[in-house]
C-alpha cells in the first residue's frame, strides 16, 4: 500500500489512475510520494522517507532538484502533456501580434451610438486604424524544437509561414516529429537576422538564465516581434527595454515581469499556457502513471533529476539503487551481490550528471539472504529499494 499526498488541485482523472486498493490519496506527512502542480517545494522540509515527487507540468522551477537527488528522491515531470495547449496559445498570440484585434474589440465596446446606422458610420471612419497584416508569407524563427516548438513549426507551415528552427540539443526522437520543410539553422545568427517573428521555447537552466540579452537583440531585424512562452527569466529585462528603441517592436509573453508591465510594446498574459481542461487532465494522468511505474517496478521515466532507466518487469526480485556517478560503483554493487551468492539475471545502469541509477533483476533461486544494509555501506549509495 502506497500513500500519496497531493498539493494544489490535481485532476480527478489522474488520481483515479492510482486505484483505491493499492493507494491512499491525501495521506499524512508519512506519504511515500507527493503529487503537485505549482506548489513551491524549495521551502518545504523534505521527509527522509519520501520516495518521489511528481509534478503535473513540464517546468520544474518549483522543485529543488539537486537537494531531492541527494536525498534519493526522484522528481518526475510531464514533458509534452501540455504541449498542445501552449502551442495553441502561441498561435493565437501570433495572430494578435500582427492584427490589432484586441484594440478593435476595445474600441467597439467603448462606442455609445444612438442607432445601428451611427455605429456603422463610426466603424467605417475608424476601422483603418486597425489595419493589420497576415501571418501567411511571414518568416518565423523558433528557438527550441522540443514538443512545443516542433508542433508549432509544423502548424505554422500549414498556415503558409516560412519556418526556420534552431536547437543545438535536438534529440533524434524530436527530429522525427519535425517536418522536412522546416529550415534547420546551424547557428543562432541565421535565425535572429532573418525572421519577422521569433518564438522562444528554450528550457530554463543555469546556462540559459538571462541569456537572451543585447547580444541577441542587436542581431535582430528592426521591429521584430519576440514571443516568449518558455520562461520569463530567460530574458534580461533591462536589455529588452533598451532593444525596444530599435530592434524589438513587440514583446509577447506568458510570464509577466514587473519591470515590463504597462510598457506599450509589451503584450503580457497571466501564465495561461497550460490552463486548459485538457492539459490539466493530460498532466495529471502522465504524472500518476510515471509515479506508479517507479513505485511498483523501479523504472524511471520522465525524471528531472535522475536518468531515465527502464527494464521490462517480469515479477522477479529486483533492486533499484540510486547512487552518485563515481568510478567503480557498479563493480562494488555487483561484487557485494556476488559475495552473498546472488546471481544477476539482467542489469542496466545510466548516469545523469553527478547522479546515477542501477536497476538489477536477480535470479529467483534460493541464495544467502541479502541485507539491503550491506549495499548502503558502499560509499556513494543514496537509496536502495527492493521489488
Amino acid at each position: 500500500m502506497y500513500h500519496i499526498k497531493t498539493f494544489n488541485q490535481i485532476a480527478a482523472a489522474g488520481l483515479k489512475r492510482f486505484g483505491s486498493s493499492e493507494y491512499v490519496i491525501n495521506a499524512s506527512d508519512q506519504a511515500d510520494a507527493w503529487v503537485l502542480r505549482s506548489h513551491n517545494v524549495h521551502d518545504e522540509t523534505i521527509p527522509p522517507h519520501l520516495l518521489a515527487i511528481a509534478r503535473a507540468g513540464a517546468g520544474v522551477n518549483n522543485l529543488p532538484l539537486d537537494r531531492l537527488a541527494k536525498q534519493g528522491i526522484v522528481a518526475f515531470h510531464t514533458p509534452g502533456a501540455n504541449a498542445n495547449a501552449v502551442k495553441e496559445l502561441v498561435l493565437a498570440s501570433m495572430v494578435l501580434s500582427v492584427r490589432p484585434i484586441l484594440k478593435g474589440f476595445t474600441w467597439v465596446n467603448e462606442q455609445v451610438s444612438e442607432s445601428q446606422s451611427q455605429l456603422e458610420e463610426a466603424m467605417e471612419r475608424q476601422k483603418r486604424q486597425f489595419l493589420g497584416a497576415e501571418l501567411r508569407g511571414k518568416k518565423v524563427g523558433i528557438i527550441g524544437l522540443g514538443a512545443i516548438g516542433a508542433s508549432l513549426a509544423n502548424d505554422l507551415l500549414q498556415l503558409g509561414v516560412d519556418v526556420i528552427g534552431y536547437d543545438p540539443h535536438l534529440s533524434v526522437d524530436a527530429a522525427w516529429n519535425i517536418s522536412k520543410h522546416v529550415t534547420r539553422a546551424k547557428h543562432l545568427s541565421e535565425v535572429l537576422g532573418a525572421v519577422d517573428l521569433l518564438s522562444i521555447h528554450m528550457p530554463l537552466t543555469e546556462e540559459t538564465r538571462y541569456s537572451i540579452d543585447l547580444s541577441w537583440f542587436e542581431r535582430m531585424k528592426p521591429g521584430m516581434t519576440v514571443l516568449n512562452f518558455a520562461r520569463g527569466e530567460l530574458v534580461k529585462d533591462d536589455d529588452l527595454l533598451k532593444a525596444f528603441h530599435h530592434h524589438v517592436g513587440l514583446y509577447v509573453t506568458d510570464f509577466p515581469r514587473h519591470a515590463l508591465i504597462g510598457h506599450p510594446q509589451v503584450m503580457a498574459l497571466p501564465h495561461l499556457g497550460a490552463s486548459t481542461r485538457e492539459s490539466e487532465v493530460n498532466c495529471a494522468i502522465q504524472a500518476a502513471e510515471t509515479l506508479k511505474l517507479y513505485l511498483e517496478t523501479g523504472n524511471i521515466r520522465s525524471s528531472a533529476n535522475f536518468p531515465n532507466v527502464e527494464l521490462p518487469y517480469t515479477g522477479n526480485r529486483r533492486l533499484g539503487i540510486l547512487h552518485r556517478n563515481v568510478p567503480n560503483m557498479v563493480g562494488q554493487i555487483t561484487g557485494e551481490l556476488a559475495s552473498h551468492g546472488v546471481n544477476i539475471d539482467n542489469m542496466v545502469n545510466r548516469s545523469r550528471g553527478e547522479m546515477a541509477y542501477t536497476l538489477i533483476d536477480l535470479d529467483n533461486f534460493e541464495h544467502e539472504p541479502l541485507s539491503i544494509h550491506a549495499l548502503y555501506e558502499i560509499k556513494g549509495v543514496i537509496r536502495v529499494r527492493e521489488f
